[in-house]
């Protein structure tokens, strides 16, 4: 990594973050660098998401990321981040979150989410998608379709005045319609100058999610859904969580913002 790009605080702090909850962003300026960053975030992921294919590894995906990182001026916030030793997670059919690209080449019929967070000019950028690899069976392009779905349904749950509890509720009524399950210890999180930071948000319907929803939040929406059950186990590297019936989860993310008469996705 450059020395010219700046690196979050926790780099120098042994990976730990503060666990400070951010206030709702009102400084133009603030929102302004903050929407350059999930601008980066975005093309970062698309780059990396027009690499996937058959025979491609997720180390080789780590690399593209992290030159492109570069190339927008930012910081892979993962990297260091809690001591994760990568540039992204690379999360491939059953691996629900978390996962730690390495020399496995993708095969056909994958799905791999590749999760995306830089840190540009003091604030985290964060996006995720699931990319088909090769000809992939109906039922796991089904759960990859029902999740991206669910993200648009959360998303379209945000407004001012309304309650977190509104985005899992919107979600979980489509999982249930759909036959799919529901990831429940992951969760959405509050994002700016801290890479993780409260409100958290589940993707379901939670009855003490009770945090009014005001213009300037700012917060990601990443639902993870399950073809199978959607308990998980955590593998012993400390990271990567799997599902614990060994079926596909697909996961997609967005970082948004409330504003005075609705919600902007950043990561558009």
């Amino acid at each position: 990594m450059p020395a010219t790009i700046a690196r979050p605080y926790y780099i120098a702090n042994d990976g730990v973050p503060s666990g400070r909850t951010l206030p709702p962003l009102t400084d133009p300026d603030e929102i302004s660098r903050l929407r350059a960053s999930c601008a980066a975030a975005r093309r970062v992921l698309d780059r990396v998401g027009a690499a996937v294919g058959v025979g491609v590894t997720t180390d080789e995906l780590d690399a593209i990321s992290h030159d492109a990182y570069i190339a927008e001026g930012g910081y892979p916030s993962p990297l260091g981040y809690r001591g994760f030793p990568k540039s992204i997670c690379t999360s491939v059919n059953e691996i629900v979150a978390h996962g730690i690209p390495d020399d496995r080449a993708l095969v056909d019929g994958d799905i791999v989410n590749c999760d995306i967070t830089i840190f540009l000019d003091g604030m985290h950028g964060d996006c995720s998608a699931t990319f088909l690899v090769g000809e992939v069976d109906a039922a796991t392009r089904h759960l990859v379709d029902v999740t991206e779905r669910g993200l648009a349904a959360g998303v379209a749950a945000v407004r001012p005045g309304g309650r977190l509890r509104d985005i899992g509720r919107a979600i979980q009524g489509l999982a249930r319609r759909e036959g799919l399950g529901i990831v429940r210890e992951l969760v959405g999180h509050g994002i700016g100058e801290e890479f993780h930071s409260p409100p958290y948000v589940h993707h379901y319907d939670e009855p003490r999610d009770r945090t009014r929803l005001r213009p300037g939040l700012v917060f990601t929406i990443e639902p993870m859904l399950t073809l199978g059950s959607p308990d998980v186990v955590q593998w012993d590297d400390g990271w990567t969580i799997a599902t614990l019936d060994g079926q596909p989860s697909a996961q997609f993310e967005h970082t948004v913002i409330v504003t005075h008469d609705g919600v902007d996705i950043l990561t558009a």
